[in-house]
């Protein structure tokens, strides 16, 4: 038996083929929509993945300020973070939030499903969300997928 065809291969940064992606998020589900692009970010559809690389592709998302929460979450959820100064505690809803960032209602839930170290942060930089439906990223002709395919 020849033990060299069993070798696992796994990719690295000159292995790696990263593709730019562009998903519309207009009418799509808040928690869903993140969830789908968490996994095109981390790569996991790829046979080449590799736990430990980023081997994902990078992610435009436009029409950030016409994502949807479903139920009453738009005015009961909330966002709390510190100031640092005591107390600094702070709240606010993705109602408000959308009102003056619409981009990070999405930033944040997508953030939330990518793993918390170095390369959660790596992952995270190749994520670009737009409130609305232009994007500065032409150069590298980005291919428009169709999220609702992704299972």
């Amino acid at each position: 038996m020849n033990t060299l065809s069993y070798k696992t291969v796994s990719a690295n940064a000159a292995t790696v083929d990263k593709n730019w992606v562009v998903v519309d998020a207009e009418g799509q589900t808040l928690g869903r929509l993140a969830s789908k692009v968490a996994l095109l970010l981390r790569g996991k559809r790829k046979p080449n993945y590799t736990p430990h690389v980023d081997c994902g592709d990078n992610v435009i998302i436009l029409n950030a300020d016409k994502v949807v929460l479903t139920g009453n979450k738009m005015a009961d959820k909330t966002y709390v973070w510190h100031t640092g100064y005591p107390g600094g505690q702070r709240t606010t809803n993705p109602e408000q939030m959308m009102a003056k960032f619409p981009e990070r209602v999405l930033e944040k839930a997508v953030k939330g499903m990518l793993p918390k170290n170095r390369l959660g942060a790596q992952l995270f930089r190749n994520l670009h969300v737009y409130a609305g439906g232009e994007h500065k990223h032409e150069a590298q002709q980005p291919t428009a997928i169709n999220i609702n395919e992704i299972k």
